[in-house]
């Protein structure tokens, strides 16, 4: 198989496997095989088609669509935003997160990150996919991280979803104080920003990522990120 079509048929397959979670497939999925062996199967089908994804993706030639290195200075400012928001999002209880959905009752209003967005990882990842589809400027890359963009905005759309018909009244309360479109309900006047719940540690433990990806990225992946 051509080498691109293989990545464009790796990507597609990595795509519709996350998207299982969103469809009546999953139910009957955890019906049969219980929730934790459903959760474990997804795990290692979505390695295993994220690892064909990237070799597929070392393979393919390099077709440039647009001079991708005008946009690096991007990468300068967007990443670390990109990672301040994971950072922030992995450091907090998030009722829109994988088995989490019982903080919402324990939740009297949303705090810190969650004021900003209800998906901050998603977003931090959306934001890394959307820098490296611009700098990169091929057509490798935005199949790549096009494909990451994609899963990673459609899936704030899609948990919003799910949770909202698993959870029910619960999700409603939150959702109205929040949004899923960074800073939205905070302009809206729904919510009001406190860097203050947010802290220092998270911001500077997704700055450190940052910098540590940086110095690491030659070596791991054969490009400088600027």
């Amino acid at each position: 198989m051509d080498p691109m079509a293989m990545l464009a048929l790796a990507t597609a397959v990595f795509l519709a496997t996350h998207y299982v979670s969103s469809t009546p497939l999953r139910s009957g999925l955890v019906a049969l095989l219980g929730e934790n062996a459903y959760l474990g199967l997804y795990t290692l089908v979505s390695l295993a088609t994220l690892a064909w994804m990237i070799w597929a993706y070392v393979k393919a030639p390099y077709e440039r669509l647009w001079v991708g290195d005008e946009f690096k200075v991007w990468a300068v400012v967007l990443m670390p935003v990109s990672l301040v928001l994971i950072a922030c999002g992995a450091l907090i209880r998030n009722p829109s997160a994988v088995r989490q959905e019982r903080a919402v009752r324990y939740m009297d209003e949303p705090l810190g990150i969650l004021r900003v967005t209800r998906h901050p990882i998603l977003w931090g990842i959306a934001l890394w996919a959307a820098v490296h589809v611009i700098s990169r400027g091929d057509t490798a890359s935005l199949i790549f991280f096009g494909g990451f963009l994609l899963l990673a905005v459609s899936g704030t759309v899609l948990q919003d979803r799910r949770k909202d018909r698993t959870i029910g009244v619960d999700w409603k309360r939150f959702a109205v104080t929040t949004s899923n479109f960074p800073f939205a309900a905070i302009m809206q006047g729904r919510n009001q920003f406190r860097f203050d719940e947010i802290g220092w540690g998270k911001v500077i433990a997704g700055l450190a990522l940052y910098f540590v990806l940086a110095f690491l990225h030659p070596y791991l992946f054969g490009a400088r990120p600027y």
